[in-house]
């Protein structure tokens, strides 16, 4: 079998009109809003209404939701427009997630390709984006958010103050008002507000953020008591939203990845095995879905080794190979660049990171995600009309 063809195999992005990227396509036609050119329309429909929430929960996998039903009392009553298996994209993390929400495209497509890549020669972090590139030039596609304003659709994002106006919100979230909220009551006053200050239509879309659920299996992993409780709370969010939403209010509730238990026995570190060092220049991507920049003449050196030596924990593909297996979606002219020369997917509950790169804290993270497997992109697509 071919690379491509195993990379065909083994992963197979969302299409046109499915995913993440088509939450909130479908949420401007539920309003009776038309799509700008370029995004496809979906392939699943939500019930025609003037208030749409998308609640977006970091971190909830459609997996652990559903083995772990017991704490989401009300969400796992709730309906949703599709048969099957809902999924993000690759890699399947925050910024590229977020990004294919924001813009309705796939990473190809915005560029966001990871939630760390090189820039310059050096390491960047796409969410803390500190110095990088202008946001607007990096990701110069509109976002839906702008594209509702436009369509006289009044627009709010309902986040932790902290998020508005940073790097990655321009980038991939730009456009309309912004409500700083920190704890579940001000978020839920915060989404009513909006609701409730539709302009002259009378139509009003509302993206609500919820962290806490990915900061709990990031730390404590998706099988610990930390993690259900915070599933708890966003539970309690969603029910009391639908019961104080102005009548006909419909709101959808996904995510931007699952997540999976990584023990540090099963991590491989450039660090500490300079056989999986030679002749790479730097590691970016995440842990499950590393991303490499190689010396001049490396790449299939690297390819052949990482192969050899991580096995069946991982597929490894050159960045022309990741790309005709369609992993990121049709991409832009220019943005090759942007992904890894090798591009991995860690399988099993492997990680592949370079621990001279980063933070302790992020070494000592339980949970991890990123990678192609069911348990981090299954994602829920959930729909509540009050």
């Amino acid at each position: 079998m071919t690379a491509p063809a195993a990379g065909e195999s083994a992963y197979r992005a969302p299409g046109p009109g499915q995913g993440l990227a088509s939450v909130l396509p479908a949420s401007l036609l539920a309003l009776g809003a038309g799509l700008p050119d370029g995004v496809d329309r979906p392939t699943w429909t939500l019930p025609g209404t003037r208030r749409v929430v998308v609640v977006l929960v970091d971190g909830l996998g459609a997996r652990q939701l559903s083995r772990r039903s017991g704490h989401a009392r009300v969400l796992r009553d709730l309906d949703t427009p599709v048969e099957g298996t809902f999924r993000c994209g690759f890699p399947s993390t925050t910024a590229t997630s977020l990004t294919s929400l924001g813009t309705g495209r796939p990473a190809g497509q915005h560029g966001i390709i990871g939630w760390q890549t090189c820039f310059r020669g050096a390491l960047f972090n796409h969410l803390a984006w500190r110095h990088g590139p202008d946001p607007a030039s990096h990701q110069p596609l509109p976002t839906l958010l702008q594209e509702a304003g436009r369509r006289d659709v009044t627009m709010t994002t309902v986040s932790r103050a902290m998020f508005a106006g940073s790097g990655f919100t321009r980038a991939a979230l730009r456009g309309g008002a912004f409500t700083g909220a920190e704890t579940s009551q001000e978020r839920l006053e915060g989404v009513l507000d909006a609701l409730a200050s539709a302009g002259r239509r009378g139509r009003a879309l509302v993206y609500a953020y919820w962290d806490e659920v990915d900061k709990a299996g990031h730390v404590h992993g998706p099988d610990s008591w930390q993690w259900g409780e915070a599933v708890e709370a966003v539970d309690a969010f969603v029910g009391e939203l639908l019961e104080r939403a102005p009548e006909g209010t419909v709101v959808v509730v996904t995510s931007d990845h699952g997540m999976l238990d990584t023990p540090e026995l099963h991590r491989r570190d450039l660090a500490h095995e300079p056989v999986l060092a030679e002749g790479v220049q730097l590691l970016a991507g995440e842990p499950r879905a590393p991303q490499a920049w190689c010396e001049p003449g490396a790449v299939a050196d690297v390819v052949a080794t990482w192969r050899e030596e991580l096995g069946d924990q991982a597929v490894v593909l050159t960045r022309d190979e990741a790309v005709a297996a369609g992993w990121f979606g049709p991409l832009r002219e220019g943005y090759a660049e942007r992904i890894g020369e090798v591009v991995v997917a860690m399988l099993g509950r492997a990680t592949l990171l370079d621990s001279r790169l980063l933070r302790p804290e992020v070494l000592a993270l339980v949970g991890h995600h990123g990678s192609i497997t069911d348990a981090e992109t299954a994602i829920p697509l959930l729909v509540g009309q009050a």
